[in-house]
């Protein structure tokens, strides 16, 4: 959500940070806002003046009875039913005016950080470092094909049961599958200092509308309808959306909170691993074979809540918190900085971690770190008192894959791959695996 006293104060500074992410005209975007927010005020001017005025009346038909003039009397009390009549007309306009304005400001995206790039898509991102050494040569069959070879990816058996973009995974693909999830959040706990949460994957729309997802991505969410399905969702009661990524629950856990200066003396980190669920309604057509893109999967999530002053300096720590577990791993990626018109919804700034695929013979993304600044903690109002100080502030919260465990199983696959179809185990994850240290067809 934005501050709809910055957008009064500098309108041309929105119009250029909306443009530049690819609103479509801006300036007239702007000029309804304000002009929504003049007829605003000034409903909520006209209702506190007759407020004013009816209560100044209430207290003179009081005086003007004591004094038995009963003509006075009964004007004023003709005058106090007319006011009522002007309240609740203004109360009416503030809360239309009220509810356009909020519907307007809620479906618009962040304004991006100074030093993101400008660009409208994946193809004007800023490379900012690469890490370790493509594999190009051997072996370099897709992941779809190496775990079907072993048996142990079965998309048919998930076909059958749940339709396109499921998959069954077996045997010790799975149990490898589990080992990275456990791998990632003891690292990220033990070494990194996030504290481990088991978040609900259930959330209410307030919760979802709080990161950014809706009321703009719906088509991409799942929804679990306890009343009419077909309800419009903005006036849904009691229904519940299955959770696209843990930062939704993570971050709504300060929803509507004020946190004490001490509180944050030192970021909240938080991270989770979960089962996440997207309906995947803008990629059709994009990844409909193997692991890249399911509609389930499970994801390292990394999340962060602290003041203004120290959320640049928590992006890039939690963006290394992602990378060291790539180089843990032992897998080459890239680091890539994210243009204006490719960044997500909610974020000022993004960096992707994009790790190599052999059988692609390209980087492709494995983690996205975003810091979203205050955006967020307005659409949630979750704010932190400073000492000594009477105003609050609104809190800046951070996103980002550590990683997403779907993605590094595939990674991890095609890059460990022999030439025999079998599957190195990488060394750090031995001892999740029992001292395993290759998947062989049984």
């Amino acid at each position: 959500m934005h501050d709809i006293r910055a957008i009064r104060d500098n309108p041309a500074a929105f119009v250029a940070g909306w443009s530049s992410r690819g609103v479509e005209n801006a300036q007239s975007v702007v000029d309804q806002i304000l002009a929504l927010d003049v007829d605003l005020r000034a409903a909520q001017t006209a209702g506190q003046e007759a407020l004013a005025k009816r209560n100044a009346a209430s207290k003179a038909i009081g005086a003007a009875m004591g004094k038995k003039d009963m003509a006075e009397a009964e004007r004023l009390k003709a005058e106090v039913e007319t006011l009522k009549g002007v309240i609740a007309e203004a109360g009416e306009a503030e809360a239309a005016k009220g509810g356009e304005l909020r519907d307007l400001l809620a479906g618009l995206k962040n304004i991006a950080a100074d030093d993101v790039p400008d660009g409208a898509d994946e193809n004007d991102n800023v490379e900012v470092s690469k890490w370790g050494t493509p594999r190009t040569e051997g072996p370099a069959k897709d992941h779809a094909d190496l775990g079907e070879a072993l048996k142990m990816i079965d998309f048919e058996g998930a076909a059958r049961m749940s339709g396109a973009r499921f998959a069954v995974i077996k045997g010790q693909l799975a149990r490898l599958e589990r080992a990275l999830g456990q791998f990632m959040l003891d690292m990220q706990t033990t070494q990194n200092g996030y504290t481990e949460v088991n978040p609900p994957l259930l959330v209410r729309d307030h919760a979802i509308f709080g990161t950014g997802q809706l009321p703009k991505f719906k088509e991409d969410l799942f929804r679990a309808a306890d009343g009419d399905p077909d309800a419009d969702v903005e006036h849904i009661e009691g229904n519940r959306w299955l959770i696209p990524t843990a930062e939704v629950s993570l971050t709504n856990l300060v929803r509507e909170q004020v946190l004490s200066d001490e509180d944050v003396a030192q970021p909240i980190r938080m991270t989770a691993l979960t089962y996440c669920f997207r309906a995947e309604a803008g990629s059709a057509g994009r990844d409909t074979r193997g692991l890249i893109r399911q509609h389930q999967f499970q994801k390292v999530e990394l999340v962060s809540i602290c003041k203004p002053e120290d959320s640049e300096a928590e992006h890039e720590r939690m963006t290394g918190c992602a990378e060291a577990v790539l180089q843990a791993l032992e897998l080459p990626y890239r680091k890539v900085l994210l243009c204006k018109g490719d960044m997500g919804f909610s974020a000022r700034k993004t960096y992707d971690l994009e790790v190599w695929l052999p059988s692609q013979n390209t980087y492709r993304e494995i983690s996205s770190c975003s810091n979203c600044g205050d955006f967020q903690a307005r659409r949630m109002d979750a704010r932190f008192k400073r000492a000594g100080e009477k105003k609050t502030e609104y809190l800046h919260t951070l996103n980002g894959s550590g990683l997403a465990v779907g993605r590094t199983l595939v990674a991890v696959m095609e890059n460990y791959q022999r030439e025999d179809g079998s599957i190195a185990v990488p060394t750090v994850l031995q001892p999740y695996m029992g001292g395993l240290t290759a998947i062989a067809a049984a």
